[in-house]
């Protein structure tokens, strides 16, 4: 039968054993005194145990001597007259209250095991599906060059208007579209990614309704903004606001109110995008800032998604430290809020941003709130 290998005993360890040494020796040579270092044998055993939990063997083996050892001084003590019969009952009782305590103890240990094995392989699936991503939008991107290449030599060989080419590229389009933001969604779930830097709100803001005032016709007006410095990477910043503007462009017909905005709540900052759009059914409001979540599909299809802006949003923001959300007003728009923690603020006031009603309407900043 092989020898139990038990760890080599610690400082903490070897301090208890000496003690409890020192107790029964106390015990042997103040039997009228013994009461005080039986206790104190009993109480450091279960703080002991409570820093160190050992196996079921060692356990048994440290009870069993501890037991035998502090019953065997009281019952000598006991029939030469110096205790009463009743102190003996105390070794099974304190025995019995400590393996009680090594129960509780070893239940939270493999409680903890199990949750800390649960995270591991938690960690080690949403790695291989980042990699997974990479890869394969990677694989795409080489057919994808290769059928555009042939599509362009076919359209000049033919030097007419094909219709059934330009739906060729029109959907290989989307597919380039896709790739892209795969690949970015694989990117955006890696803080490490992060390049932070000072960020002037209201400038930033003012930069991305002009962008966008010149590609998509909207009334868009630029609402309240506080003016504050987030120190985050504005390349990252920038990918999320155009998400959620673009989210907005899908959502609204031509000449639809898009507001942008930001206020301060405590120590964050809120970038607000507001539209006038058909709103968002309330029990989609928590799925659409998961992966390939669509709350019309063929609304998506229409504007050439899959699912994939939200969910881009939702990870810059928490590689921000932040998040993101979103509220409907009962099919007269919706409203989606980035929120990122405030590090540094230039001034806590409120700007509006005077001139800024780009639309053809002009429209409240209120519109969507």
């Amino acid at each position: 039968m092989p020898a139990i290998a038990w760890p080599r005993p610690d400082l903490l360890e070897l301090s208890w054993a000496a003690l409890a040494v020192c107790c029964l020796g106390l015990m042997i040579y103040s039997p009228s005194w013994e009461t005080i270092p039986f206790h104190v044998i009993w109480i450091s055993l279960t703080l002991l145990y409570g820093f160190r939990v050992w196996g079921l063997t060692r356990t048994g083996v440290v009870l069993g001597v501890v037991a035998i050892g502090s019953a065997a001084l009281i019952l000598r003590d006991t029939f030469d007259g110096r205790q009463p019969w009743g102190e003996l009952f105390e070794v099974p009782l304190l025995a019995a209250m400590f393996l009680a305590m090594v129960w509780h103890a070893r239940r939270r240990v493999r409680a903890l095991e199990t949750a800390r094995a649960l995270a591991d392989e938690r960690a080690s699936l949403l790695e291989q599906e980042e990699q997974l991503l990479h890869n394969v939008s990677h694989e795409l991107r080489t057919p994808v060059t290769i059928a555009r290449g042939h599509l362009e030599l076919l359209d000049r060989r033919l030097s007419g208007d094909v219709p059934e080419l330009d739906v060729a590229f029109d959907e290989l389009a989307r597919v380039e579209r896709i790739v892209e933001r795969v690949l970015l969604l694989a990117q955006a779930e890696r803080a490490d990614w992060l390049v932070r830097t000072p960020v002037p709100l209201v400038s930033f803001l003012e930069d991305v309704l002009m962008r966008w005032a010149g590609i998509a016709p909207r009334a868009w007006l630029l609402g309240e903004i506080v003016d504050v410095t987030v120190t985050a990477d504005e390349t990252w910043l920038r990918a999320a606001l155009d998400a959620l503007v673009e989210n907005a462009v899908q959502h609204t017909d031509d000449y639809g109110h898009i507001v942008l905005s930001a206020r301060a709540e405590g120590d964050s900052v809120v970038i607000s995008v507001a539209d006038d759009g058909d709103g968002i059914a309330p029990t989609q409001l928590e799925e659409i800032f998961q992966r390939f979540a669509r709350t019309d599909a063929s609304r998506s299809r229409r504007a050439g998604g899959a699912g994939l802006g939200l969910a881009i949003v939702a990870a810059i923001a928490r590689a921000h430290g932040g998040s993101c959300s979103a509220r409907s007003n009962g099919g007269q728009g919706a409203t989606f809020d980035l929120r990122l923690p405030l590090h540094h603020a230039s001034r806590a006031d409120l700007e509006a941003a005077p001139g800024f009603d780009l639309g053809v309407a002009a429209g409240s900043a209120s519109i969507a709130g």
